[in-house]
């Protein structure tokens, strides 16, 4: 536990395991669903040339909308959920990197650095097939045109197998076309969007917390402080990594083999400005996903604490 901050940090030593991992899956499982929407929009304007298709986050929200429904903005969902598993993974390893690290160091920056980098790096390595599969379903509606694959008209008979029909339609299609590679393609743009997205978000979480702490009346919790501090580092991370979140989308669902000369063609067709394509929607994503994240973060942590360390422990 950090004795030396405002805010004082769980660590993984004093959790309850069993209630740690029974809490996390239903937060991860409502952080989803809340964010998922604002995750589509912010997949097809990534990949859409120019406006061709939506003029903007709040555009294309409506447009899909009025073409499609509430379900329209949940293609994919299901196969997202996989991602569950990336999320206990990740959680897992960025708790036991950093109870690592402060063997050797006691900065609670390097701590989160190293191992929120080091959490990203694991979770990628399951999220990345799930998010090729996924984003394919995603361009499915008024997308379709972006992308390389299109659903056969039978995958779309039988309203209870719909959805796994599409699912087994674009699978199929992903592995005919490019092999197990196919399930890994922008792997490599992918890490290098979120291991930085995750290395920058921890230490800047912390940091803007204990700044908010310093500047809040004493009496103020903890979890609010927190709450606010966790928006302010997504929106900071977000920023930082745009332009190599865009090149990994087009990557992934146009089938490309190069992240640098992805990255050259959307600054030849673009200019800088495809840099921050999608960037409000990302932010606008990741905004309830950090408030979220972090009260049910810190909330599961606590809920989870050891039961003899309970009384010792004051928010």
């Amino acid at each position: 536990m950090q004795q030396k901050r405002n805010i004082q940090i769980i660590e993984w030593e004093d959790l309850d395991k069993r209630k740690f991992y029974s809490f996390g899956v239903f937060m991860t499982m409502t952080i989803r669903a809340t964010v998922y929407p604002a995750t589509l929009i912010r997949t097809l304007l990534q990949v859409q040339r120019g406006t061709s298709l939506y003029g903007g986050t709040f555009d294309a929200f409506f447009k899909i909308l009025r073409a499609e429904g509430v379900r329209g903005l949940y293609r994919g969902f299901m196969v997202n959920t996989l991602t569950l598993i990336s999320g206990q993974a990740y959680i897992t390893t960025y708790e036991l990197v950093r109870k690592y690290v402060s063997q050797y160091s006691e900065d609670n920056t390097v701590k989160s650095l190293v191992a929120g980098g080091s959490a990203s790096l694991v979770a990628q390595s399951i999220t990345v097939p799930i998010d090729v599969v996924s984003q394919q379903l995603m361009m499915q509606g008024q997308g379709q045109q972006l992308t390389r694959f299109r659903l056969n008209s039978n995958a779309e008979a039988g309203k209870s197998k719909k959805v796994f029909g599409q699912t087994r339609n674009i699978v199929a299609q992903i592995f005919a076309a490019d092999g197990f590679r196919g399930f890994y393609r922008g792997y490599v743009a992918s890490l290098l969007t979120y291991i930085p997205n995750s290395a920058v978000w921890w230490p800047f979480y912390h940091f803007y917390a204990e700044q908010l702490s310093k500047l809040a009346p004493s009496d103020c919790p903890h979890l609010l402080l927190q709450a606010i501090a966790g928006p302010l580092a997504a929106a900071t991370a977000s920023t930082v990594t745009n332009p190599m979140d865009v090149v990994r989308a087009r990557v992934q669902v146009e089938g490309r083999s190069s992240v640098i000369e992805t990255f050259r063609q959307l600054i030849r067709e673009e200019g800088c400005w495809g840099m921050t394509k999608g960037l409000s929607a990302r932010i606008i994503s990741s905004t309830p996903t950090a408030i979220v994240m972090v009260v049910g973060y810190e909330t599961l942590k606590k809920l989870s604490l050891r039961p003899e360390l309970v009384d010792s422990r004051h928010w």
